[in-house]
């Protein structure tokens, strides 16, 4: 846009708050922006002088301009907001999250269940969160099953089906984790109280939770019902202790949001913490990129707009480290200097710096953004390092995982060239090996990918990763010896804790400099193997793939499989049992099944 054409169209746009839309000659939306004067705000780009390329570059490229008028600064924050998020315009910091965070939904259905969930649809249900933690989902889940009995069944508990008994209480009744409102054993009333038991714990209200428990255990007292009295003492103490594992501040806030930012180079960090009754219940840090030349000031407004909205914040005060340009009559801002805020900003401001150092450290593992000959640098170190025969271009990774000595499956990793290639990540389902044995799995699974290879004539990597010790390594060697592979290529081992590199035969280990870019790329292989087995397993968990192992055993069903795990957690525990012991929960012949399996299996894995 010229000169002259800009001073012609300057009368025409309005001294109001609004927000100004920059189009190139393509029509494309370049840039939008927000203002308390829209006239003076555009006048800026073309009258000030611009220190940044990237500013130049915009003003050269703008061939018209259209605006929007709103009542106040705070409906141009929102609106600017909005446009940025649905055209990401390519000169406007960048607010797109490709993360999906995860909910706890309320299901729109009579006796609602309540779950873990990332698809928010539109079907009447409640969504609760999101949270920027699965595992902080998964251990308050645990936590409701455990204090506040709710059905976990798919069944169509409408009071025409309850009404004709059509149903009949599971085993989860009998283990205490659901009050029957299949057959009518609970009201509805008392099925939604729990409900709202839930929502006041996410909000991190356990206030009334815990007065609640308190009535009821002087209730069953004054009715001699000890017993019931003791089990809802129980409950209570878990429920204080939950309470105090929780980072509560102070219990004279009522509901805060807290952010800071911390700005190096190209890149700006703003962490957010909600803090609601006291208790901080979330905590979140992103990444900006600037592309023109934005202040501090303007990029922490922007952040909490999205923030606030993302994460469904209702906080009426938010802590911030310096003031911004926004007007509402809504929110307060608090700038502290001392106190408990001025302590929640700072650990605000600790998040953020961690989280630039552990986004610093995770590029560091990563060649993704390195040059060819760097690239080929680290491989070469990589050779020297581990005195490979050749360049280790091919790396294949395996790593085995159960759950709670349970189901067990193993997950191999792809690396060309120094970089993931997921299209050649492959999964294993263990097949030949009974019970939990690292050692034999990993035999299985090595033998299995490598004499596909060999029949397939395919070429083979030229460096093999056990993510194990001394003894996984082994395994996999024998299994490689089986299959004609002795030879043909180097396979070592890699201590999970000290990350000592171990060759088959060697009684030392090797240990590389930890700052090495060859073990920096060996971490990486590591960590990559590490998550894809783990999120594989859970996969496989959630489906409901996996046959629990005691239902192997031949007498011995899914219910009985079911109450032994529900009382000891673990086969791996149930195995340090003896077999009176067991009895204790299944009866003496069942008992014995299990005793006699179990112990056969250990013996047959030594």
């Amino acid at each position: 846009m010229t000169s002259d054409f800009f001073q012609t169209i300057l009368k025409t746009l309005p001294a109001h708050p609004g927000i100004y839309k920059y189009f190139d000659d393509q029509n494309e939306l370049i840039y939008v922006g927000k203002a308390k004067n829209i006239r003076k705000r555009v006048s800026s780009y073309f009258t000030k002088t611009f220190t940044g390329y990237k500013t130049h570059e915009l003003v050269k490229r703008i061939d018209h301009i259209e605006f929007t008028i709103v009542d106040s600064e705070q409906d141009a924050f929102l609106l600017e907001n909005s446009l940025i998020k649905q055209f990401q315009p390519k000169f406007n910091i960048n607010l797109k999250d490709d993360k999906t965070y995860p909910y706890l939904v309320i299901k729109n259905e009579s006796f609602p269940r309540i779950f873990l969930t990332r698809n928010k649809i539109n079907d009447g249900s409640e969504y609760l969160g999101p949270f920027t933690s699965v595992g902080k989902v998964r251990d308050l889940l645990n936590f409701i099953k455990e204090f506040i009995p709710l059905r976990t069944c798919k069944l169509n508990l409408t009071q025409g089906n309850i009404a004709k008994g059509k149903f009949k209480v599971c085993l989860e009744y009998h283990l205490g984790n659901c009050k029957g409102p299949c057959e009518g054993l609970q009201t509805k009333e008392d099925y939604e109280e729990g409900l709202q038991q839930i929502r006041q714990m996410i909000k991190g209200n356990l206030g009334p939770v815990i007065q609640r428990y308190k009535e009821d255990i002087k209730f069953y007292s004054e009715q001699l019902e000890f017993e019931k009295a003791a089990i809802i003492k129980g409950k209570l103490e878990g429920l204080e202790n939950y309470q105090a594992r929780s980072v509560v501040v102070s219990k004279s806030f009522s509901n805060l949001d807290v952010f800071s930012i911390l700005r190096e180079k190209d890149t700006a960090y703003v962490n957010y913490l909600m803090v609601q009754n006291g208790t901080i219940i979330q905590t979140h840090t992103v990444s900006l990129e600037p592309k023109l030349e934005e202040t501090d000031e303007e990029i922490l407004s922007l952040a909490i707009i999205d923030l606030r909205e993302k994460f469904n914040s209702e906080a009426t005060e938010i802590v911030i480290p310096f003031e911004i340009e926004f007007e509402s009559e809504e929110l307060l801002f608090t700038i502290p200097k001392a106190g408990d805020k001025k302590k929640l900003l700072d650990l605000s401001e600790k998040n953020v710096n961690y989280f630039k150092e552990e986004m610093k450290r995770k590029k560091m593992l990563r060649l993704e953004g390195k040059s060819e000959k760097e690239k080929n640098d680290v491989l070469v170190q990589l050779q020297k390092d581990l005195h490979l025969p050749s360049l280790p271009s091919h790396i294949e990774c395996f790593d085995n995982s159960n759950f709670q000595g349970s189901y067990p499956v193993a997950a191999m990793v792809y690396f060309k060239n120094g970089l993931p290639d997921k299209n050649e990540y492959r999964k294993f389902n263990i097949k030949t090996v009974t019970g939990i044995n690292d050692f034999a799995s990993m035999k299985e699974v090595v033998s299995r990918r490598y004499k596909r290879l060999l029949q397939e004539e395919i070429p083979l990597p030229q460096l093999i990763i056990i993510d194990g010790g001394k003894g996984q390594l082994n395994a996999a060697v024998e299994g490689l010896e089986e299959i004609g592979m002795k030879g043909k290529t180097t396979v070592v081992g890699l201590a999970k804790n000290e990350e000592e590199i171990f060759f088959p035969g060697d009684k030392e280990s090797i240990k590389l400099p930890w700052d090495s870019e060859s073990l920096k790329l060996i971490r990486r292989v590591r960590d990559e193997v590490h998550r894809f087995g783990i999120t594989f397993h859970r996969n496989q968990r959630s489906r409901g793939t996996f046959v629990n192992e005691l239902e192997t055993i031949k007498g011995i069903g899914k219910n009985t499989a079911d109450t032994l795990l529900k009382k000891y957690k673990s086969v791996k525990k149930i195995k340090l049992l003896s077999q009176k012991e067991i009895e204790e929960a299944i009866g003496k012949s069942r008992a014995a099944l299990v005793y006699k399996s179990l112990h056969e299996d250990t013996t047959g894995n030594n």
